[in-house]
């Protein structure tokens, strides 16, 4: 659960059923929270803001002990908006500062009649992207506990705008290890220049770009998930997650919509079977997840994020009051955020893969989470 507002006094999570005992570094939160903030095409909101989580509960010594772990991210843009975000006076300064002017592809519109808004700050502050900080900070909390398992989280740009990397082979170990040097996360040098020009020319014409980002879960163990109910399907609990993050409008696990167009002798992945390997496939079209179960390949997830709507050169809208036509309002805003959203997605297959592996293994530590993941593992094996 997450609470706050883009200028509010700051962003609040609290995440429920993390087991004790497990070691939480604050730096590794911090260092993806910065990763959350960095990428060619941000916007001034990031010159300003410099996200540090604190902890205020669920943790003694740095280890968690049980119960709920609330973080917080405070706003250091809130002194700058303290007169018109007060949470109990609304005064002149917040009159003047009303907007009545919907932007198009934003839930300003929506939101202001859903709830009977006419000061459409109302809805904006809390659909704002700022949000998805809180996200970032609970993820890195569950890639901490995935690590324990040797599952690691690795999230990147595939594509922005026309433009495609080129990492079908490439490891899992290698893309992690360019992606997070790279300025729009990107793991093709190549594409990742094409990608730098594309922004700037986008900045110069006041437009934005949107893109593709891939998430990929190694070291998952099969069964995962659940084939007996719609909503215990691991893969649609991950496109659900996915698809909460603002500005992402679709997403696909393995081949995804490619596999439409091709011959079912090309989709899936053939089953072999050795004495030192188990069974294993040759292929991953699949994704990592058959039936809506983790098959024990790695888990392949991507996203397809539209451009950011707040334009420099403001798209026509109406204001809701006066219905006359204006150019929509425009708020401080990136040129791209895609790189972004690979860290918030990341984060939001880290949430649901710790869920899924608490749901399976159980625990109230993470010693005992972890004696029943054992156990089961060896009779995987055995059966192998």
């Amino acid at each position: 659960m997450t609470a706050g507002e883009s200028h509010g006094i700051g962003l609040t999570a609290i995440l429920e059923g993390i087991p004790a005992g497990l070691r939480v570094s604050k730096k590794q939160i911090d260092a993806e929270l910065a990763a959350r903030q960095s990428g060619y095409g941000r916007g001034g909101r990031m010159k300003i803001e410099h996200d540090s989580a604190e902890v205020l509960s669920g943790l003694r010594g740095g280890v968690t002990i049980g119960s709920p772990v609330t973080l917080f991210i405070r706003n250091l843009d809130w002194e700058n908006w303290r007169d018109i975000m007060d949470p109990w006076e609304v005064n002149e300064s917040a009159r003047d500062a009303a907007l009545t002017r919907p932007r198009p592809g934003h839930a300003d519109l929506a939101g202001g009649l859903k709830y009977g808004h006419t000061d459409l700050r109302n809805v904006l502050e809390r659909a704002s992207a700022r949000e998805t900080a809180a996200r970032v900070a609970v993820g890195a909390v569950c890639k901490q506990f995935l690590g324990t398992f040797g599952i690691e989280i690795i999230s990147h740009v595939v594509a922005l705008a026309a433009i495609s990397a080129e990492v079908s082979k490439m490891s899992a170990k290698r893309i992690r290890q360019i992606a997070e040097k790279s300025v729009v996360r990107c793991a093709d040098k190549k594409a990742e220049r094409a990608m730098t020009v594309a922004i700037d020319r986008a900045r110069e014409a006041g437009d934005s770009l949107g893109g593709i980002v891939e998430v990929r879960a190694t070291g998952v163990p099969v069964g995962l998930g659940s084939c007996s109910q719609w909503d215990r399907r691991l893969d649609a609990r991950l496109a659900a997650a996915i698809m909460g993050i603002p500005a992402i409008k679709g997403v696909e696990v393995g081949l995804g919509f490619a596999a439409a167009g091709l011959p079912g002798s090309k989709v899936h992945d053939e089953i072999f079977y050795s004495r030192n390997k188990g069974f294993y496939r040759k292929t991953n079209r699949a994704g990592g997840i058959e039936g809506g179960i983790s098959n024990g390949e790695d888990i392949i997830a991507r996203a397809a994020m539209k451009p950011i709507p707040t334009l420099r050169r403001p798209l026509m809208s109406v204001d809701i009051v006066t219905k006359r036509r204006f150019a929509a309002s425009v708020e401080r805003s990136d040129v791209v955020a895609v790189p972004a959203a690979s860290v918030v997605a990341g984060a939001a297959v880290a949430f649901v893969l710790a869920d899924a592996m608490l749901e399976k293994f159980g625990g109230d530590s993470v010693a005992e989470t972890r004696a029943n993941y054992k156990r089961y593992i060896a009779q995987v094996h055995g059966r192998s």
